[in-house]
């Protein structure tokens, strides 16, 4: 069963904390998808039988936590992830899937002392707006104005909502317009059969940010699950790679 926090917006998040050494690894799932995913277990496995500490969790809106998940925004699930941070001490590296690779950037331009170190798999910053509305007819985008919603089809189950709300105020979290330093070392892990987060938004990432020790790797062959054997095993290697001091 997982302990519930509560955040200062009075969402309730459900989480897994594996009680180990720091730096704590924190996982930040990916878009309508949750912490008993195999990326988060595997980790978590990893964790327990290496000492790390190591935290999962909901965002609200998602899996067990409270909350619609139409009623959510990239803002809440930053604000959720700021809130897990906070049952844990000194810094933490950061494992950010697809949506969660967004929201742990925005992570650490908000708290970069917090972090000693970041890796994203199929990260996919600014999709609200380069993917989703970029990619709206006129007639979707009209009928998100008319009845604030949308649906996409979806190939993990059924439709995806999307609403006004999530657009509009996605907008105001881009990370890819604005300088975006990474002080810390970084892993940006990526596919190259990944149809829902194409190579260019990887690439187009490391070319942004600004850090001191920052590797794309691109595996071909690999989806946007990125869950195989040889995916799970270079995530682990990953996640080492950036805790070496």
């Amino acid at each position: 069963m997982p302990a519930f926090l509560t955040t200062p917006q009075g969402r309730k998040i459900a989480y897994h904390l594996t009680d180990g050494s720091g730096p704590a690894v924190v996982f930040l799932g990916g878009f309508k998808s949750d912490m008993g995913g195999t990326k988060a277990v595997h980790l978590e496995a990893w964790a327990k039988a290496s000492g790390r500490a190591f935290l999962r969790f909901d965002y609200s809106g998602h899996g067990e936590s409270s909350e619609a998940f139409t009623d959510g925004c990239i803002g809440d699930w930053f604000e959720d992830a700021c809130a897990a941070l906070g049952l844990l001490a000194g810094k933490v590296v950061l494992v950010g899937s697809s949506m969660g690779g967004w929201i742990s950037l925005l992570v650490a331009r908000h708290m970069p002392e917090r972090v000693a170190g970041l890796v994203t798999i199929a990260a996919a910053p600014d999709f609200t707006e380069d993917s989703m509305w970029a990619g709206f007819s006129d007639a979707q985008k009209d009928a998100l104005r008319t009845a604030g919603q949308v649906a996409l089809p979806s190939d993990y189950g059924e439709p995806y909502i999307i609403t006004q709300r999530l657009i509009e105020e996605g907008r105001g979290r881009l990370v890819l317009r604005d300088p975006l330093p990474l002080p810390f070392r970084t892993r940006f892990l990526q596919g190259t059969a990944d149809v829902d987060v194409k190579m260019s938004v990887a690439l187009r990432l490391l070319d942004h940010a600004a850090g001191p020790d920052m590797r794309l790797t691109l595996v071909d062959g690999a989806d946007h699950r990125f869950s195989d054997a040889a995916c799970l095993d270079l995530i682990t290697r990953s996640v080492e790679e950036v805790l070496q001091a």
